[in-house]
């Protein structure tokens, strides 16, 4: 009969087998990779869209310059002020809401415009594949940077323009994500009985293709958001995103570091806002990735 092994013959296994030695720990480890990443990105756009209305927190522009750096804990701003006098508490809130707004709006439009120009590339071939391909060949060849740059640039600061900015370089990347995943399904036995059948192309597009490539593109939209936050900020911090005085994490660093040796936490805060948040968005989007290609 076999012996029960001891803790330290487990602990000194790989890392996959001591999972499956100790019962529920792979399943555990799962969920916690998913819920604790989760569970940070609830608390932060309830945080970002609530909190300023919940804690009854006073507007982020238009502060008294006569209450300007105030020390975090001053009555009233619980993370002091900033140089014209403004809770720097409602500016890292309402500068959130304007950073997670851009990032969905942007993987919003990212995923339906591109997630369609992907299928309809994949799944139609010839001339149409070719055709949409080559466009945005062509947009991938720039950098998304410099690309982001120089229509930020021409169209000037503003939220809506950040969003179209930012968009040229999120269609095409899920775009190829779409025709890569579309492309490996082609094959299947069910795409080649709705074939036979004789089922109309949007319907198999919409039924058939649709549902099984959400998982792909929605973990490329998680991991997207993280992206996008981060370059919103660099345009904000170069004066390109979200215009003055209007909050933003990025451009409130830019105001920060003009400070930065005296008030040091006027930069401090909305750096740990972004690593947070972006970390959190990552974090999330790799664990759906192993969720579901191990399924």
């Amino acid at each position: 009969m076999a012996l029960a092994e001891t803790p330290l013959q487990v602990a000194e296994r790989p890392a996959a087998e001591q999972d499956d030695a100790v019962p529920g720990g792979r399943r555990w480890r799962g969920k916690l990779g998913l819920w604790l990443p989760g569970g940070a990105i609830v608390l932060i756009v309830a945080a970002c869209f609530l909190g300023p209305t919940v804690l009854g927190l006073p507007k982020p522009v238009g502060g008294n310059v006569l209450e300007s750096y105030l020390g975090p804990g001053s009555p009233g701003h619980l993370l002091g002020t900033d140089p014209n006098g403004n809770d720097i508490l409602s500016r890292l809130l309402h500068g959130g809401r304007a950073s997670l707004f851009i990032a969905f709006a942007v993987n919003i439009v990212g995923l339906v415009l591109g997630g369609t120009l992907g299928a309809l590339s994949g799944y139609l071939g010839g001339v149409v594949d070719t055709v949409i391909m080559r466009v945005l060949d062509v947009l991938i060849a720039f950098p998304s940077l410099v690309l982001t740059l120089a229509v930020a640039q021409a169209l000037g600061p503003s939220i809506r323009n950040t969003i179209f900015a930012l968009t040229f370089f999120s269609i095409p990347a899920v775009a190829r994500v779409a025709r890569s995943a579309v492309l490996r399904l082609r094959g299947q036995p069910f795409m080649a009985a709705a074939e036979l059948a004789g089922t109309p192309a949007w319907r198999v597009l919409f039924r058939h293709l649709a549902p099984n490539i959400a998982p792909q593109l929605i973990t490329f939209g998680m991991l997207g958001m993280g992206i996008v936050i981060i370059i919103e900020g660099a345009l904000s911090f170069l004066g390109l995103g979200i215009p003055a005085p209007a909050p933003s994490w990025g451009n409130m660093v830019a105001d920060g570091q003009l400070s930065l040796s005296a008030t040091p936490m006027l930069v401090v805060w909305p750096s740990v806002a972004l690593l947070v948040t972006v970390l959190s968005f990552n974090l999330l989007g790799e664990n759906l990735r192993a969720r579901w290609s191990g399924r």
